[in-house]
């Protein structure tokens, strides 16, 4: 029976990932991050290792002595981490020091370089849950105005400026007005922030992935939480690109943003 080596992040994604290649009659070999990842992992795969973000060699090691040969990544880990929690082992230093640049694709394409050096194909998450990106149109029954046509084709520009820079993948706006850019806080923060910052509310959120983005790393994903944080803070439309986002529990997410007049729309 064929392993999966997953690595996993934080959130409900790396639990949906290795259900599903569960399904798929394959083994489920997984790594996860102390202060990150979903206890609950330990329901859904055959072999688990927790480490501290940072111990490249652990995770190797074990990938190895289970005989894996694919990895796929599945679930981000908090960039503040990176200043609090980071505790790299020698080969994750060695690979850090190599790096004129410690922007994430960097960071994630040396990662992935390194983990082809040591025989193993890093994958794209997608390959095992294809089903779960959007094809293009509006998701929800209510589409959106006018008036928020306008706010996304704004916001997607700034979405995909931000993008190539590697700063984030979301953008709030009102107006054609920026409220928020997604930095290191993520996109829940991101979405607050500019709920706090436009009064009534009625704003309009734009996630997308990054113009060069590897597909193997850090694809955006919405859920119900994300629905959750919407109404909070006052959103009315959430833009996502088709093909490049993957959604989790849509049918629970769908309903509550039909609950909540929410459009949700893939581009």
């Amino acid at each position: 029976m064929e392993t999966i080596g997953l690595i996993a992040g934080n959130g409900r994604f790396p639990l949906l990932l290795a259900q599903t290649v569960k399904k798929q009659g394959r083994n489920v070999v997984a790594v996860a991050h102390e202060g990150q990842t979903l206890s609950e992992i330990s329901q859904y795969v055959d072999k688990l290792l927790w480490i501290k973000v940072g111990q490249l060699s652990r995770m190797i090691s074990f990938f190895k002595e289970h005989a894996v040969k694919e990895v796929v990544l599945a679930g981000g880990i908090n960039k503040s981490m990176m200043f609090t929690q980071f505790r790299p082992d020698l080969k994750a230093l060695l690979l850090l020091s190599k790096l004129k640049s410690k922007n994430d694709d960097s960071l994630l394409r040396a990662f992935a370089r390194e983990m082809e050096k040591e025989g193993f194909t890093v994958v794209n998450s997608t390959v095992y849950l294809s089903s779960i990106t959007p094809e293009p149109g509006c998701l929800t029954r209510r589409s959106p105005t006018e008036e928020e046509q306008k706010d996304i084709a704004f916001g997607w520009k700034i979405a995909k400026g931000i993008g190539e820079m590697d700063i984030g993948q979301c953008v709030v706006v009102k107006n054609q007005t920026v409220l928020a850019v997604e930095a290191i806080e993520g996109t829940d923060e991101t979405i607050r922030r500019g709920g706090s910052l436009a009064g009534k509310g009625g704003i309009v959120v734009v996630k997308v992935s990054k113009p060069n983005q590897d597909i193997r790393f850090d694809a955006p994903a919405i859920g119900p939480k994300t629905i959750r944080t919407l109404k909070e803070a006052g959103a009315t439309v959430l833009a996502v690109e088709a093909g490049k986002t993957i959604i989790l529990d849509q049918e629970e997410m769908i309903k509550l943003a039909d609950d909540e007049n929410i459009s949700i729309i893939a581009l």
